[in-house]
């Protein structure tokens, strides 16, 4: 009698793990993690995300082994370690969740169905997200979303483990990967759990209002993204369970309801942009619009992307998030939305490389919702309104006693309140009586803001007025398009300006 070989992936946890419920009702189950030497040198990983997989299938290891199991760290190509496993101890059946990652797991994924199919064994892939794979029409994406999170959670059967010497769990990182944030959150089940309890009965109560600035968006976010991302909890649980919460909570709790209510919104875009990559994977590396192909990428300019990721663009707002990511691997959405706009238009970046770069900052990225952001951030898509980031007047509205901007760049300590978000501006002589010299401390613009900010708008409005572009935008629509409340918003994406970047974070 053969067993059931359970993959797991992005989807390290028990509880409403499809893959591991069904496999466990059809006979013996084996429990693998594969690292895929490949996978690790794709542009987008780093350290951080290494470290917190294998903190969270440590916790998973721990849990399984109270039920008399275990999982098996396995290292190679896929196809090459299920070949491994097959020849040492055949299987007939291979378990997992689907995944919406980028280009290399695509191809992985395509490889992995042929050996499969060589080697006469049934592959069953679970739906992870509410993403539907094969989608053929984008009118029938929202009422298969509902479906997926209001059906039973799966609640783990008695699994009958395969009985083999297993090696203790250990984990070793390639030593090529870089950028493990000092101050990142860490990673595993019992975290995920405690994190989505805390927002759910206290620091929901300051979700409205709370998310957009940095100084407060750390405790007023749910933190649930590296969670959802690393499959610790599965979308399904949190969607469940904060729509219970709203049922408990007493009428005079207005605040919090609307705070949980405004979460359970972006809990929804959170799939509709992965399922933007699921349905055109090809937006990891091209424009959603291809219009605007030719429009940023033969004027990328190498100078200014490295201020950017040195922290040295000269704006203090703009830094100090670069500081704030490379030392705690997260900031909230609209720091993130400001960065690529920085980047995309008075830096004129194409969104690509920098993607990468923020794809490694990212202790949370999620390739669905990282691609798909990166080109609305920067107006590729064709369909969303163009939202253009002042880093000054973003640190005026959202930091306004400077406490952000000082705490992350300490050389702005004395730096008076009338100049603390344009340093460039300041005489001479408060520059040497606040001990902080432009160019030294803090490096100066690399552009001026204002003349490199309305040239970028003037080409982009341009090409979007091109007869051409508009032409094809209906094209973009029909497959990318939000479907919910469609005739209010003209078939556009979300207009307000905390929905037009709410699936950074939550």
């Amino acid at each position: 009698m053969g067993y059931g070989l359970v993959w797991f992936k992005r989807d390290l946890r028990l509880q409403d793990h499809a893959a591991l419920s069904e496999a466990a009702k059809n006979g013996p189950v084996r429990c693998i993690y594969v690292v895929e030497p490949q996978l690790w040198l794709e542009p987008g990983a780093a350290l951080q995300h290494f470290e917190f997989i294998r903190e969270s299938l440590a916790d998973l290891d721990e849990a399984l082994g109270l039920l008399g199991g275990s999982i098996e760290i396995h290292q190679g190509e896929m196809t090459e370690v299920l070949s491994r496993i097959w020849q040492e101890l055949p299987f007939d059946r291979l378990y997992s969740h689907e995944e919406t990652g980028n280009s290399f797991t695509y191809g992985r994924d395509l490889q992995v169905a042929s050996w499969c199919k060589a080697h006469q064994i049934r592959w069953t892939e679970y739906a992870q997200f509410g993403v539907v794979r094969g989608l053929k029409n984008r009118n029938l994406w929202q009422r298969a979303w509902e479906k997926h999170m209001a059906s039973p959670v799966h609640n783990l059967p008695k699994v009958s483990f395969l009985k083999q010497a297993s090696p203790p769990f250990h984990m070793v990182a390639p030593a090529h990967l870089e950028h493990d944030p000092p101050m990142r959150q860490r990673g595993g089940r019992n975290l995920a759990l405690s994190t989505l309890h805390s927002f759910l009965n206290a620091r929901s109560l300051g979700y409205r209002g709370g998310i957009s600035s940095p100084l407060s968006a750390p405790k007023a976010c749910s933190r649930l993204s590296a969670y959802l991302a690393y499959g610790c909890i599965s979308m399904r649980e949190v969607v469940q369970a904060t729509r219970k919460q709203l049922t408990l909570l007493p009428p005079e709790a207005a605040k919090q309801r609307a705070g949980l209510n405004a979460f359970s919104s972006r809990l929804y875009w959170h799939c509709h942009f992965i399922q933007k990559l699921e349905s055109e994977p090809e937006i990891e590396w091209q424009n959603m619009h291809r219009g605007y192909d030719g429009l940023r990428e033969q004027d990328f300019n190498t100078a200014y992307f490295d201020a950017l990721k040195a922290g040295r663009t000269g704006w203090p707002m703009v830094d100090a998030c670069v500081v704030m990511l490379r030392e705690t691997g997260w900031v909230n959405f609209r720091m993130r939305a400001m960065l690529v706009s920085i980047s995309a238009y008075p830096l004129w970046l194409h969104w690509r490389p920098v993607g990468e770069w923020l794809a490694t900052q990212f202790l949370d990225y999620e390739p669905g919702i990282h691609w798909s952001q990166l080109q609305m951030q920067s107006g590729t898509t064709g369909i969303n309104t163009t939202r253009v980031y002042n880093p000054v007047k973003q640190a005026q509205d959202h930091d306004p006693n400077g406490l952000f901007v000082r705490r992350w760049l300490p050389a702005l300590q004395r730096v008076p309140d009338e100049w603390l978000f344009q340093p460039w501006q300041m005489p001479q002589h408060v520059q040497e009586s606040s001990g902080l010299m432009v160019g030294k401390q803090i490096a100066q613009p690399v552009v001026d803001l204002a003349e490199a900010t309305r040239e970028a708008k003037n080409r982009l409005y341009a090409r979007r007025h091109d007869p051409e572009v508009k032409a094809a935008k209906k094209e973009v629509i029909e497959k990318h398009a939000s479907r919910k409340n469609l005739s209010a918003r003209k078939r556009r994406e979300p207009k307000t300006a905390e929905s037009n970047q709410l699936a950074f974070d939550f």
